[in-house]
């Protein structure tokens, strides 16, 4: 059947079932004058509008992965944490090693990625990952060793957890002493390369979860919404209720209102 025989409805339909609109399907579409059929048109457009910036963003963000394969460094760790803000809970860290064919169109910052879209991104890249560690440090280990070393201390932990052996590790700003592999510091990583946007991506999703527990042992403090951040609401229930065995008590908001 023609496209010009076909309802809007059909034509809808008949697109919805191809993975991807020919050119001359388009070239159809475009000159077919019904209203309903130019929204079509035109959505299909704006889809492949959407895709073709994804799919450059892409490729800028994984400028260093390639390079690095091309030197056959294919155990490309990209390294990022979560959790250095907040008032409670732990720091968390992530290393992912992504295989060479990996494609996600939208992966990002954890930031800049809604969290539905976090939580199917986790799935996948838990999926499909070469390799994934996970590097968790305490609130009282923070306490007792300041938040940056204890972020070192909870990358390295991800990377020994990872389970194979790097070639080079991506790490979004932060310079690992004494690491004994190969280490590119790469300051807003997160947004800069698609392995560290992953591993943003694994520690946001971890560490949210794990403050949705705590806030099922301390509902007051609305953890499962603030993430441990000082929120409004947060630092009014610290000076209600005092903080929690899980608060920093060497961050400010925290220790003048123990």
């Amino acid at each position: 059947m023609k496209i010009a025989e076909m309802s809007i409805l059909e034509i809808r339909k008949h697109i919805e079932n191809l993975d991807e609109v020919p050119k001359d399907l388009l070239q159809w579409l475009a000159e077919d004058t019904r209203k309903g059929v130019q929204d079509i048109y035109r959505q299909l457009m704006q889809k492949k509008e959407r895709q073709k910036k994804l799919q450059a963003m892409w490729t800028e963000m994984s400028t260093t992965e390639r390079s690095l394969y091309q030197q056959q460094k294919f155990h490309v760790f990209g390294i990022d944490e979560v959790g250095r803000g907040p008032l409670a809970g732990p720091v968390v860290a992530a290393a992912v090693c992504l295989p060479p064919d990996f494609f996600l169109a939208g992966l990002n910052d954890s930031k800049k990625v809604p969290e539905s879209t976090r939580e199917a991104f986790y799935e996948v890249i838990m999926r499909d990952a070469v390799a994934v560690g996970i590097g968790i440090v305490s609130s009282e280990r923070i306490d007792e060793i300041n938040i940056l070393e204890a972020t070192r201390e909870a990358m390295r932990q991800a990377i020994d957890a990872a389970g194979l052996r790097p070639d080079v590790c991506l790490i979004d700003a932060v310079h690992l002493p004494r690491l004994p592999y190969e280490q590119i510091p790469i300051i807003g990583g997160d947004g800069k390369s698609v392995s560290i946007a992953a591993a943003s991506i694994v520690a946001k999703v971890t560490r949210d979860r794990l403050m949705v527990e705590y806030a099922k042992q301390y509902p007051q403090y609305g953890f499962d919404k603030n993430a441990g951040y000082g929120t409004q609401d947060h630092l009014l229930a610290l000076d209600r209720f005092g903080p929690t065995p899980i608060h920093r008590m060497t961050f400010g908001g925290v220790k003048e209102r123990a």
